[in-house]
Parts: C-alpha cells; structure tokens; sequence
C-alpha cells in the first residue's frame, strides 16, 4: 500500500464490472491509502458487480441517478456522512448513448436520444459539480476529474453523438473550473483516455478495429484502464493541486500523431473507404454483423 492519498476521502461514480476505468480508480485510491464512497444507478448495481468491489474497499455503495438532482443531494449527503466530513475528490466515469445503442448514425439520429446522450453524459457532470459546490462538500484544494475522449475535438466516424457529448463535459470543466477554482481552490480536469473495451466501449461501432488503429497511430501504445487510473490518482494527489481547467490526453501520444509508420502500412493494404454513405462502418462491421 503507498501513501499517494493518505487521508483523502473521495466519491467514485460509474463503477460498473472489473473492466470499468472506475473500478480500477476505486482499487488504486484505496491501495494508496484514500477512503471512497461508491455509485451507480440502481440498475447498473443489480447489473454489475459492485457490491463485490465496495467489499474489497471496505466502504459503501449509494445507489443514484446523477441526473436527477434530488438523487444527488442525497448521495452528497450521504457520503458527507459516512465520512463525517468534507471530501476531497470526485471521479465522474459516466456515459451512454441510446442513439450509438439502437444503432442511429449521426446523420439519423433521434432528438430525444441525443437530448439523453447529453444529460447522462455531459449535463450530469454540471449537476454533480453544481450539488457539492452549494453543499460546500470539498475540502479546498479538491480535485474533480471526468474521463473524455479525442473525439470531443476530432471527427471518428462512429462514435456519434457521444462526441458532442464529450466536447460539452470538456466545457463544463473549463467553465465550473473557473468559479470553483476562484472560490474554493477547487481543480476540474478532464482526461482524454485511449479507446478503451469497457462496458460502455463496447457499444461503439467497430470499437475493436478502433484500438487496433489508436495502437498503431501511438508511439507507446494504448493506454489501458489500469494505466488510466494511475494517472488519475496524480490528479487527486496534492501533486497537481495547480492544474485547472484542462483536458489532459493520455493516449499514448495518439492525440500529437498525424500519420504512423505502422498505421501507412495498414493503410496502403487497402483498409480504407471512399465515402460514409457508401461504408457505414469506416471500422469494420459490429461484430453481431461480422
């Protein structure tokens, strides 16, 4: 055990199964000496396997919707006081398309979908960092982080409407970092992490021939979900107690990367399409196609 957070306390939200990045954040804070609350949805604590992971952590597993408000004021509460106190940092690993999960392209999509995508996985981050910042429930100097992806600035075909989505939590990193930096000291980070075969991942189409492709494009690699969680615990370590407002790639240099060797290669055998019309799935087929 290290001493990395030895006497911080922290709230994890979107720990779903051992492939989720929040799972590896949960067992990593606690390993270097933090105390954490967990949360999910109702639904996706009956789904997973949390239980299992808040029994390894010691701790406890509040069940919240983190777009309902009054769900959150409870949760904040909650966890204030099962600490008996303030806290120091928040993990926001939440995101779900209804569009990307009934198969609507972005040229197609349903409104009331996309009203969805955004609430779960942008909007509720405003709503998280809104709720602890009226209950005062961060110790000055906290840190809020939020997990993003590059297609917040570029176009992957395929990933949909969950690109606007991380383009508007980047956002609202940069905008609740402002007032709650000014105010409380408080940090808010986004980290923009490789393709990653998560739960949530997986929905995305062709997603295996997208890391394939974020492999050979990055000079050391995908970063792995492991690899994620212990850059994540820098950020909630008093080692980073300047950095504000941010969207920090860790993606193995993919994101600085125009073209690779490796990827050329690939490339000039032909993998490569003329028209989005004409290949609905520039990755591959979903594997239920293949």
């Amino acid at each position: 055990m290290g001493n990395l957070l030895k006497g911080k306390k922290g709230l994890i939200f979107g720990a779903l199964n051992e492939q989720s990045i929040a799972w590896k954040v949960a067992e990593r804070a606690v390993e270097e000496g933090a105390e954490i609350v967990l949360t999910n949805t109702a639904v996706s604590i009956r789904m997973g396997t949390i239980d299992r992971l808040a029994e390894k952590c010691h701790t406890i597993v509040v069940p919240a919707d983190a777009t309902n408000v009054a769900d959150l004021e409870k949760l904040v509460d909650k966890t204030l006081e099962h600490f008996g106190g303030k806290f120091d940092f928040i993990l926001h690993s939440i995101g779900m398309s209804p569009n990307v999960r009934k198969g609507r392209t972005y040229d197609d999509l349903d409104y009331d979908y996309l009203a969805k995508t955004l609430d779960i996985s942008a909007l509720s981050f405003h709503k998280v960092i809104q709720v602890v910042r009226k209950k005062d429930a961060i110790n000055e100097w906290g840190s809020i982080v939020a997990l993003s992806y590059i297609a917040a600035q570029r176009t992957l075909y395929g990933y949909n409407d969950m690109a606007d989505a991380k383009a508007l939590l980047e956002s609202i990193a940069r905008s609740f970092g402002y007032i709650y930096g000014r105010e409380k000291h408080v940090r808010i980070n986004t980290v923009s992490q490789s393709p990653t075969q998560t739960t949530a991942g997986s929905g995305v189409l062709g997603m295996n021939d997208l890391m394939e492709f974020a492999e050979n494009m990055s000079p050391l690699g995908n970063a792995t979900a492991d690899d994620c969680a212990g850059y994540v615990l820098t950020l909630f370590s008093d080692f980073t107690r300047k950095v504000t407002m941010q969207n920090l790639y860790h993606d193995g240099g993919f994101s600085s990367m125009g073209m690779s060797r490796r990827a050329m290669r690939i490339y000039r055998k032909g993998m490569r399409f003329e028209d989005v019309k004409e290949h609905q799935y520039p990755f591959g087929l979903p594997d239920e196609q293949a």
